[in-house]
């Protein structure tokens, strides 16, 4: 394959899609200059991505298999030194991985998310009777009144999170995917994300209760629990990805059914599920947009390049829900009744989301509730401004009018 030159990442993710599109055009799998200067791989072909996500010789553990990180050649100050520092799912490997998966994957059995059916529902039927509240005409931003509250209150919950902590709990995994702050920022959120969380664990120590933390502190396998560092890891990681990308896709979701008007009557008139809608919004607009990160343990061929022992990798979720290899020359036209919405946005093989049917939950829920009780919703802006990452694709708000809005001089 021809040599191209590495796109450079825009670290407030402007355009998600367009950088994707110029990612791809390099290859399925293709270089990529991270904020720090750091090249990497970025694999936004979706068969690239499905061989990565399965091959067992691509690692997540930083401290093992980043040759430069081990070398000394990345430091603090990489911008996203906080996707390095964790230890819990997304940075292990091999029999650590495992063991981490089976003592945390009894949270999301599918009795326990079927369980919690009842929870969701009354979570979005108490937020949706406070947006009632607004003035007739009000602009409501949807993403903080609804799309956000909705998870984070429901993972909260779960996990026995105190309502005086939750703000703060939360807010460290909100900075983590910040692509714009400075690498002393990123340190700093680290350090005081990881000492809110071991003060939280440690209270459960002392104070155990019916939550999902006091089950994880008692949870063992083979004979082993959590220590404390992939417990405090294992919460950061549970409470971020329970909240932010089910955020997102209920977002991303509203906002391209009031885009498309034509859609959004398609699952009024029965002729298309709210299921449809949610494949067609993960495939299309894959919460996650491209996440850090993989490691080679070895060279590996893949996509028509060799990814060299040790070489970074992210994956291009955004870019290989739109691949036109497997969508066809419409892979970006949002279309709920398109036969084929296959994607990977809740991942592949043994890294997929154990959170994914919770997400699911949430997602139907929420947007049944929210079209049923407001039906004449609309958009109160031409265009939405992107959430200021390149990691997440998300936006920074949704204004909408929760009512018909009124034509001025109506009723004078």
């Amino acid at each position: 394959m021809e040599n191209r030159c590495p796109v450079v990442i825009d670290p407030a993710g402007n355009d998600i899609h367009a950088e994707a599109a110029r990612i791809r055009a390099n290859g399925p799998v293709s270089q990529v200059e991270l904020p720090g200067g750091v090249v990497a791989w970025s694999v936004t072909g979706q068969e690239a991505a499905r061989q990565v996500l399965s091959d067992q010789r691509f690692s997540k553990d930083p401290r093992k298999h980043w040759v430069a990180y081990v070398d000394g050649e990345i430091g603090e100050d990489f911008p996203l030194i906080g996707w390095v520092l964790m230890d819990n799912l997304t940075t292990t490997y091999g029999s650590d991985h495992t063991r981490l998966r089976k003592l945390t994957a009894n949270a999301f059995t599918p009795r326990r998310v079927e369980a919690m059916r009842e929870s969701v529902q009354k979570i979005a039927a108490d937020l949706l009777d406070a947006l009632a509240e607004a003035e007739p005409g009000e602009v409501v931003d949807l993403k903080a009144r609804y799309a956000h509250p909705l998870p984070a209150q429901l993972i909260c919950d779960l996990f026995g999170v105190p309502a005086e902590s939750r703000a703060e709990m939360l807010r460290g995994g909100e900075v983590n995917v910040d692509t714009t702050i400075t690498p002393e920022e990123a340190a700093a959120n680290v350090e005081q994300w990881h000492g809110e969380m071991q003060e939280f664990v440690d209270s459960k120590r002392r104070n155990p209760g019916d939550d999902l933390t006091t089950d994880l502190i008692s949870a063992q396998e083979d004979g082993s629990r959590l220590n404390d560092s992939e417990m405090v890891g294992t919460l950061h990681l549970l409470l971020a990805t329970g909240t932010e990308p089910v955020m997102n896709l209920i977002t991303n979701a509203v906002a391209a059914l009031l885009k498309h008007p034509d859609q959004l009557e398609l699952v009024r008139s029965g002729q298309a599920s709210w299921r449809d809608v949610i494949e067609e919004t993960l495939r299309a607009e894959a919460p996650v947009a491209h996440l850090p990160f993989r490691f080679a343990t070895e060279d590996v061929e893949v996509g028509g390049v060799t990814i060299a022992k040790g070489d970074p990798v992210l994956m291009g979720y955004a870019g290989m829900g739109r691949d036109p290899s497997v969508h066809g020359e419409n892979a970006d036209r949002f279309d709920i009744t398109r036969a084929n919405k296959d994607h990977l946005s809740f991942g592949h093989g043994v890294y997929r989301c154990i959170g994914s049917p919770l997400a699911w939950l949430e997602a139907e829920t929420a947007l049944s509730a929210l079209f049923e009780r407001f039906p004449d919703l609309s958009l109160a802006v031409q265009e939405l401004e992107p959430q200021v990452t390149f990691i997440m694709n998300g936006r920074r708000n949704l204004p909408v009018y929760l009512t018909a809005k009124v034509p001025a001089g109506a009723g004078r």
